[in-house]
């Protein structure tokens, strides 16, 4: 199982350091991912967070999909692999 986390319908203005935060809750977060459009360097509304185990990220989902995040419904998935 993948330990790899797709979070959608996230705010234009979230910090990485506030989605951390919030996921904290689920579990410990290693790292997030979140991706920038090239030109204006606003949050594109989605990222990629990486939890501390497999189970941290099934977590997650569990408790997460769905939860409002600064106004906004979160959409949070176990990320596909690159090869699918």
């Amino acid at each position: 199982m993948s330990k790899r986390l797709y979070v959608g319908n996230i705010s234009y203005s979230a910090t990485a350091d506030e989605l951390r935060t919030h996921f904290a809750n689920a579990g410990g977060v290693d790292a997030v991912d979140r991706l920038t459009e090239r030109r204006t360097g606003r949050n594109r509304g989605f990222c990629f967070i990486e939890m501390e185990s497999p189970q941290a990220a099934q977590n997650a989902v569990d408790r997460l999909n769905g939860v409002a995040f600064q106004e906004r419904n979160l959409r949070v998935t176990l990320a596909r692999p690159n090869d699918e």
